[in-house]
């Protein structure tokens, strides 16, 4: 049976000093609760082999934001494989968005664990736009390369 596979999408924007800004989100549940570093992440999610990795990541996108994809080029920013084993895909759109407009999608698990009762917690609990340099940190290791490529990407453009 074929590994996880995940996908979403990078938002990213030119801040005023001339620095790029990405757009993360905090993982919401009791196991990500008051921790910042490598706690991010690029909106994404699991997908099915009859969906299509852009497609599910424009589902998931608005799924744990709650707000449309903004229209924009794809970027495509490739797969990397995470630690767990999954791949994710991402690709990167540059748009802006105000994330005090999101309104996050939830999921459903035990908590406390073993005790038999199933609580709803948001898939992100907070969105936020970052210089990459802050994103690098906040982000969970495996999609930091992400970050790198998306880097590439900018500077290629800058020429």
């Amino acid at each position: 049976m074929p590994g996880k596979r995940s996908a979403g999408l990078l938002l990213f924007r030119n801040a005023d000093d001339g620095s790029t800004e990405v757009l993360i989100g905090h993982m919401g549940g009791p196991f990500w609760a008051g921790r910042d570093t490598a706690s991010w992440s690029i909106p994404k999610g699991e997908y099915e082999p009859d969906e299509t990795p852009e497609a599910a990541a424009r589902r998931e996108f608005t799924e744990e934001l709650g707000l449309p994809v903004p229209p924009g080029e794809l970027v495509p920013l490739g797969e990397s494989r995470q630690s767990s084993g999954k791949i994710v895909t991402i690709w990167a759109i540059e748009a802006d968005l105000d994330p005090a407009l999101a309104q996050f999608g939830t999921f459903t698990m035990e908590w406390p664990r073993g005790s038999g009762v199933q609580r709803d917690f948001p898939e992100i609990d907070e969105a936020a736009w970052c210089t990459t340099e802050h994103a690098y940190e906040r982000l969970v290791t495996g999609q930091r390369v992400f970050l790198e490529r998306l880097a590439r990407h900018v500077e290629a453009r800058r020429g």
